[in-house]
């Protein structure tokens, strides 16, 4: 199953490649403002499927774009795919992007993927047996002060989103870290954190295949994932923090009060509607989310939301997905 993801990954990352050489002609739709999709995303989202059915006609499909649209709508093993992360970095030629394949199995990420194009990395994990770039095993930096970490993020750019509570987690990090960084790509910043190129990782606002073959990246290379508040649940919370044990600890401290972890009633709303909308493009899926999302927000009188008496509501280690 590794193997054919990683041929389903070459196969989207050629034709990215191609595409890249000739920018000018790319046809560009927009999803909703700053969020981005091109032919190419959809052209490489098609092979990697194709790649993967060919295979396992058997098996589920998540895609971003075409979310359950093709594939079994019931098999324990589900294929979460995103084609193009980091679009909006790609149309304007700027080198850093990446496909991400993870391979689930009854809910758990069993292996993963990873392909940047633009340098011919190739990241892979498989549970319970590591994970490697480009054959090179994996270990998670050992840096334990925070002080001397770099730490990877993302700033939250679509309507609605709340700048001012990223801001106040951006005045609580920058001034003790050795440098924040935020390059456009979820996932292959995920893997940097599981190369120790990184020494965390924290963001707001993520779908599951943004960070399911990343949190595996990382678990396997020694490191932790969770929510803002350490705890295990985060695919769904739209919140992840990562990184090596130590830094992974001191930034629990930091971001906890700014983490909207959802109680378990509301986990189980929120997967009732997923499951409802399995069978619908992934956009809408994503929309689905998003409205739960400002629900939430507009709603601060719920206990699953912490508050601080001065911060806005705010958003989240180390398990199995």
């Amino acid at each position: 199953m590794l193997n054919i993801a990683v041929k389903a990954a070459r196969a989207a990352g050629a034709i990215i490649n191609r595409a890249s050489l000739d920018l000018d002609v790319l046809k560009i739709n927009t999803k909703s403002p700053n969020d981005f999709v091109t032919e190419v995303d959809q052209a490489a989202e098609e092979a990697i499927i194709d790649t993967i059915l060919t295979a396992y006609p058997g098996h589920g499909i998540l895609a971003e774009e075409s979310g359950r649209e093709r594939g079994a709508k019931h098999s324990d093993f589900v294929w979460i795919i995103d084609p193009l992360d980091g679009t909006t970095n790609f149309i304007h030629g700027f080198p850093y992007y990446c496909v991400s394949i993870a391979l689930a199995f009854r809910g758990k990420v069993e292996q993963a993927v990873v392909y940047d194009p633009t340098r011919n990395d190739l990241f892979i994990a498989s549970k319970g047996r590591g994970a490697y770039l480009n054959d090179k095993r994996l270990r998670v930096s050992k840096r334990t002060r925070l002080a001397d970490s770099i730490i990877g993020t993302g700033f939250p750019f679509r309507k609605g989103d709340n700048f001012q509570r990223y801001l106040k987690m951006m005045e609580d990090v920058m001034p003790l870290c050795a440098g924040l960084r935020r390059p456009g790509a979820a996932a292959l910043d995920l893997c940097y954190v599981a190369a120790g190129m990184y020494d965390g990782f924290f963001e707001t606002g993520l779908n599951p295949w943004d960070i399911a073959a990343g949190a595996l990246m990382i678990t396997e290379a020694g490191g932790l994932v969770g929510n803002f508040t350490g705890e295990s649940d985060f695919m769904h919370q739209r919140e992840i923090l990562a990184g090596s044990p130590k830094i992974y600890g001191h930034l629990v401290k930091l971001l906890t009060p700014y983490s909207r972890v959802i109680t378990a009633e509301e986990a189980a709303e929120a997967k009732a509607e997923q499951d409802a909308a399995q069978a619908t493009p992934a956009s809408a899926l994503a929309a689905s989310i998003a409205a739960a999302e400002q629900a939430q927000t507009e709603a601060p009188k719920r206990k699953a939301i912490r508050l601080r008496k001065k911060d806005a509501p705010t958003a989240g280690d180390d398990a199995p997905l």
